[in-house]
């Protein structure tokens, strides 16, 4: 069954919300086999849906809707599915009723403009809503020169109602697909994009099972893992035989897996070895303490820290660093790392020194920062090359930063 996934609303594609139901629905309906090929999002105009809906049906054996089943002007969902088959509206009393009581539980007089989502296109078999007021609509539609339907499920755009209806009205209603689909990420850091295809090689060559693709975002790749198999057990054996070569080929740029972030990893460690780290940044704007206190866990390991809005030592150490003329340096940053340990009483102790005053506009003038690691008898510190975007370089220095202890601590 090859499915896709319309979200309609033009606070979608005006960029005022985001789309989370189009990404949900996918792993949903991957789980029982069946893949997704088009994610659409469209804006509140009844021509424009009509046309999607047209072309949807054409080329997909399912088509699921999110979003339009409201009672007000824009809500247009209902009006389309009846447009593309030619079908009028017609009022569900049943559907009626439930709604109207809905408004009695609540003791609140229903407006009139509600009645609107009790109307279906003629042909079509109301979905009960059991957290909301707007229902869900089912429709299959014949395709011309095929033997089959395309099936249309229409669910509200919240999702605490689109989640229950798809879970509990609309999936028992598909034919899941012959193969079960499974997936997996793998998150590395420490090289490019480009160079992590290189090595992998044959891993990504497309048509291969399981696929391999990968993203890059803030200097985070992450191989994305898809397998096809008849059983999960099958899926799980080829993700595990594909995750070994990927070992085999890049194990030290690999990090963690799923939603684990380096500064996940960095707390695990530090806590398992019941070690404490303290920071001291410089131009970060205090972006690695943010990461490191945003994991649960942290306050048994992350001793404290230090933000400073230029490179060096809090205002009353800054001159000596200017003084010995290595404020912008490797010793420099080394130095802040020393004094960040002692400070704090930690085991660790990592300083970034971000130099600000660069200019961020001029292409042969790119800034560079610095970053030190220091604890008992370690020493190391590397230059960062970093690009224009100043938001981007932050996230890239300081994910940097938590590299580069979890390397050491990987080491012990």
């Amino acid at each position: 069954m090859r499915a896709e996934i319309i979200a309609i609303g033009s606070e979608l594609t005006n960029g005022e919300k985001l789309d989370t139901n189009s990404q949900w629905l996918s792993t949903q309906l991957a789980s029982v086999g069946i893949s997704t090929h088009f994610h659409t999002t469209i804006a509140d105009h009844l021509d424009e849906l009509v046309e999607q809906l047209r072309l949807s049906i054409r080329r997909s054996d399912l088509v699921l809707i999110t979003g339009g089943l409201g009672p007000t002007l824009d809500d247009l969902t209902r009006q389309a599915m009846a447009e593309l088959t030619g079908a009028d509206l017609a009022l569900d009393e049943n559907s009626l009723q439930i709604i109207e009581n809905m408004f009695l539980q609540r003791d609140r007089e229903m407006p009139e403009r509600n009645r609107i989502q009790a109307l279906f296109p003629q042909g079509s078999e109301p979905i009960e809503n059991m957290h909301g007021t707007a229902p869900g609509i089912w429709m299959e539609v014949p395709r011309e020169n095929l033997n089959t339907n395309c099936c249309i499920a229409a669910m509200p755009g919240v999702p605490s109602e689109m989640k229950p209806m798809f879970t509990q009205s609309i999936l028992p209603r598909l034919s899941t697909g012959t193969n079960v689909i499974r997936f997996a990420r793998i998150n590395c850091f420490g090289m490019g994009e480009s160079k992590t295809e290189e090595i992998l090689g044959d891993i990504t060559s497309r048509g291969r099972d399981p696929e391999v693709g990968i993203t890059a975002h803030e200097a985070t790749i992450t191989l994305r893992i898809k397998a096809t198999g008849k059983s999960v057990e099958v899926c799980e054996q080829k993700i595990s035989e594909t995750c070994d070569l990927i070992h085999e080929r890049i194990g030290d740029y690999i990090y963690g897996y799923e939603d684990e972030e380096l500064e996940h990893v960095v707390v695990a460690l530090l806590s398992e070895r019941g070690q404490t780290l303290a920071t001291c940044e410089c131009g970060t704007g205090g972006l690695l303490s943010y990461r490191l206190t945003d994991v649960t866990g942290s306050t048994t390991c992350y001793a404290g820290g230090t933000i400073s809005g230029m490179p060096g030592l809090p205002a009353d150490q800054q001159n000596n660093l200017v003084d010995d003329g290595y404020q912008f340096s490797a010793s420099g940053a080394i130095s802040l790392a020393k004094e960040t340990r002692e400070k704090y009483a930690s085991n660790y102790a990592l300083s970034i020194v971000l130099d600000v005053n660069q200019s961020w506009q001029d292409a042969e003038n790119i800034p560079q920062a610095f970053i030190a690691l220091v604890a008992e008898g370690v020493e190391l510190v590397e230059e960062i090359g970093l690009t224009v975007n100043r938001a981007i370089a932050k996230s890239r220095v300081t994910k940097a930063a938590l590299n580069l202890l979890r390397s050491d601590l990987t080491r012990l």
